[in-house]
């Protein structure tokens, strides 16, 4: 005759299947973890439980979530495999169970004294996923003071086995979002790239090259011509696309935020890093990161860029634990760098890292036959988002925009299209709703009777009006389309008296 099931045991296994439901369920990763280990340390009346997964990048342990008076110091501390109690399980794949700790020479004590927990015995199993150790699930002492037994064990495992089931969902989860999002971006990139020049066509099959190898890539070009767009299609396009990739521009940050965007910070590092910041490097793990403006990044973080590059890991800001990344690189920029080096504004040694190859984008007034397809999509675009069916391009207005230099190249075509759809009469687009210029000036200063000097300062001044009526009057800008400092193009405003602009 079958032995009756006790009613503790009855719930617990309710408990459990209950549980076993939500796994497939529950989206919230984190909610439904925390879930299982307070579940774990009510039915085993615990003092305390949490579960640690393994970062492979750092080879340490990290508390993803726990229970008990101290669940949240415990959580800024990591563990180093093979170190402690936890550390070992994880390394070694073998279940523990201490009945006191105080007597294993495997116990980490330091954690503990640090947190002010006092602890006796432990019970640690391994999470594993398709043989793979991805991180432990541990409890500490009963509530009653009494040690953790072997049918603790036995049930510590049960919710384990839960606990790495979540854990692969989510995963999965994770993979088949990643895969469906990094398929919209591929289609959204080659479709960006539009146009049917020779120019256009041999820089994407350049690129389609560059994306089946590992060398690292520098991508030149006027700004607005698609550099990034190019970065995309290579990572899409090569054999790390399931993996992320990064994008900083390195124009936008001042050196120290630079730094820590890129490394991540340490809790503690400076004044208001309150956590813990993973950086860019570590993000882009098995993946590629796109470093934009490469050529305004300062001599220091030149020097640090360098040592990732040459060792293949990093420190956070404030850290002492070295991080290990696999990530491919491509940069971009629009300087030309062997000025730069020459100059010695730019090492040597990292432009060689950076430039294993070298792509370069050609500007908009170099493939003048893709402006007509250009200037069609970017209207297809601002029509679907104004909601302005049958609006169309006039053929002079189209003529305009074909013999129109275009300084800021596609991004200046797409910010006049958008501005003529939203400025324009609604039925078509008309030369006169085109924010552009001729791009000649009627510069008359070839004449009779100056001097070099005064004829090369009349033009000077003539140039400074022309770029500084197609920006609106932004120096930032014209400054940027004739490739001079802002500074520079202050100073020459002063000396020439330029007004009115």
């Amino acid at each position: 005759m079958a032995s009756k099931i006790s009613s503790s045991d009855a719930a617990l296994i309710t408990h459990l299947k209950e549980i076993s439901s939500w796994v497939s369920s529950v989206q919230d990763l984190d909610k439904l973890l925390e879930l299982i280990i307070g579940s774990a340390a009510r039915v085993m009346q615990a003092k305390a439980a949490s579960l640690l997964l393994v970062d492979r990048k750092t080879n340490t342990l990290f508390f993803q979530v726990a229970t008990g008076e101290k669940r949240k110091e415990v959580k800024e501390y990591r563990i180093k495999m093979g170190q402690g109690i936890a550390g070992h399980v994880a390394q070694s794949g073998q279940s523990l169970l201490i009945p006191d700790v105080r007597n294993d020479p495997r116990w980490f004590k330091e954690i503990s004294e640090s947190i002010r927990f006092e602890t006796q015995s432990i019970a640690c199993v391994p999470l594993k996923r398709e043989e793979t150790i991805i991180g432990v699930m541990q409890i500490i002492d009963k509530e009653d003071g009494r040690p953790l037994g072997q049918s603790d064990m036995q049930l510590l495992e049960e919710f384990a086995s839960l606990a790495a089931l979540a854990l692969g969902h989510a995963q999965n989860i994770q993979e088949v979002k990643r895969e469906n999002q990094d398929l919209k971006e591929e289609l959204k990139v080659r479709h960006e790239m539009v146009g049917k020049s020779a120019a256009l066509e041999k820089v994407i099959a350049d690129g389609l090259k560059v994306a089946n190898s590992k060398a690292s890539a520098l991508i030149l070009g006027e700004s607005g011509t698609g550099k990034e767009l190019l970065a995309r299609l290579i990572h899409r396009a090569g054999p790390r696309k399931n993996k992320p990739l990064v994008v900083i521009n390195c124009a936008a940050l001042p050196e120290t935020l630079l730094e820590d965007e890129l490394f991540g910070h340490e809790k503690g590092a400076f004044t208001g890093a309150v956590s813990r910041k993973v950086g860019k490097f570590e993000l882009a793990h098995e993946g590629t990161i796109f470093l934009d403006e490469i050529g305004e990044m300062t001599p220091g973080m030149q020097a640090k860029l360098l040592r990732v590059l040459q060792e293949g890991n990093f420190y956070r800001v404030g850290g002492n634990i070295p991080i290990s990344v696999d990530v491919r690189v491509l940069s971009a920029t629009n300087k030309k760098l062997e000025t730069e080096v020459a100059e010695g504004r730019f090492r040597e040694d990292l432009y060689y890292r950076l430039n294993v190859v070298q792509i370069s984008m050609p500007t908009l007034r170099e493939r003048r036959e893709d402006i007509p397809l250009l200037a069609e999509y970017f209207l297809t675009v601002f029509k679907e988002e104004t909601v302005i069916p049958h609006l169309v391009i006039s053929k002079l207005a189209m003529d305009k925009m074909i013999q129109y230099d275009w300084p800021g190249n596609i991004r200046e075509l797409r910010n006049a299209v958008e501005r003529a759809v939203v400025m324009g009469n609604g039925k078509e687009i008309l030369p006169e709703d085109l924010p552009i210029a001729s791009s000649r000036s009627n510069y008359p200063g070839l004449q009779v009777g100056l001097t070099l000097d005064e004829a090369l300062n009349q033009f000077k001044k003539e140039f400074i009006i022309l770029n500084l009526k197609h920006t609106g009057g932004n120096r930032s800008k014209a400054a940027q389309i004739m490739a001079i400092q802002r500074t520079y193009l202050s100073r020459l405003i002063t000396k020439f008296d330029v007004k009115g602009i």
